[in-house]
């Protein structure tokens, strides 16, 4: 009678934590859980094989939509371990050793649900072809990529974040026919790469770009004109000087934060009313004045909040050659400063 009830309960919680996994498929999950991984009752649709040491991927249940392989020796994503994990909503490879031909062909594909695919630092040389059109995410940073196939993302319409930052990218690398298929990218980050000059084909979808630590040095004039909705610009650690800013090329009504540390500057860039946040520490700027910085008219500038104010609420300015105090004129032009780092 006891083993009778003991089924009977376990059916029941089955039904109570098992969200909207009907009762045969949570037994079928848990049972089917390798031996080298973890399968909580909880979460009976995430799979754990983090941090087991293993050298192959174990077979995974058909019912897993969570799966965890971080931090583990993986040398090949294959077909056979993956064949019934065609759910997978989240694939978290992290931290393996996965180099561009140990992922099978056609094996990431055939996961139709796949929305977050995690692969950093692992081996690869290449983005990896055949995603699923259902990828989100994408996340290959600090691996060896120094390729983009072309058309690699066609199709990859809901594509929102990616990822490639500490890689091997040059500037024919990133280019309008590599990046062709991002048609709702919102993210994209290529910190840390060796570009020498702004990547060209990005979606105007794009509102977040990160660049820093590559060796840009000038940005064209008309860059942000198809880029209208970039919220969020990081070029912290180039080398531009203020002879390659244009003027007007920050002066994007959509910009709220613009990151320009560890440059080259000499003067401060020209900002739009709208910015947020202005990060300049660390340039050759010698010193500041609302007449050249101030987006506005300065006499127009009153005291009430209204559209026509600058929305700027952060300056940070020190390891520059600017001696204290801040001009008065700046202060007067930026009435919603709420921090200055100088």
């Amino acid at each position: 009678m006891a083993p009778l009830m003991s089924l009977l309960c376990l059916c029941l919680v089955g039904q109570v934590i098992g969200q909207d996994m009907p009762d045969e498929e949570y037994m079928a999950q848990i049972h089917a859980c390798p031996k080298e991984c973890r399968c909580p009752a909880d979460f009976p649709r995430a799979v754990y094989c983090d941090n087991r040491g293993l050298k192959i991927i174990p077979n995974i249940p058909p019912h897993t939509w969570y799966l965890y392989l971080q931090n583990n020796l993986i040398e090949v994503l294959s077909a056979d371990a993956l064949r019934n994990a065609t759910q997978l909503r989240w694939l978290n490879l992290n931290r393996n050793r996965i180099n561009s031909k140990g992922v099978v062909d056609g094996v990431l594909s055939k996961m139709s649900h796949l929305a977050h695919l995690y692969m950093d630092e692992n081996l690869l040389s290449t983005v990896p072809s055949h995603l699923p059109s259902s990828l989100e995410h994408l996340r290959l940073s600090r691996n060896r990529i120094s390729r983009i196939p072309s058309r690699v993302f066609l199709g990859l319409n809901k594509l929102n974040l990616l990822d490639l930052q500490r890689n091997k990218l040059m500037d024919d690398d990133v280019t309008e026919v590599s990046l062709k298929g991002l048609k709702n990218l919102v993210q994209i980050n290529l910190a840390k790469n060796q570009l020498s000059r702004m990547p060209l084909g990005l979606p105007p979808t794009t509102t977040q770009l990160f660049l820093d630590g590559n060796n840009i040095e000038k940005i064209p004039a008309n860059y942000f004109k198809d880029l209208a909705k970039v919220a969020f610009l990081r070029l912290n650690h180039n080398k531009l000087g203020s002879t390659g800013v244009p003027k007007n090329v920050f002066n994007v009504s959509s910009m709220l934060d613009l990151q320009l540390s560890h440059n080259q500057l000499t003067e401060v860039p020209l900002i739009s009313s709208g910015l947020e946040q202005l990060h300049l520490d660390h340039n050759n700027i010698k010193s500041v004045s609302g007449a050249n910085v101030c987006p506005v008219a300065i006499d127009t500038v009153d005291d009430s909040v209204n559209e026509s104010v600058p929305r700027l609420r952060y300056l940070r300015l020190d390891g520059n050659r600017i001696k204290p105090p801040i001009p008065r004129d700046v202060i007067l032009c930026f009435r919603m400063l709420t921090s200055i780092v100088i």
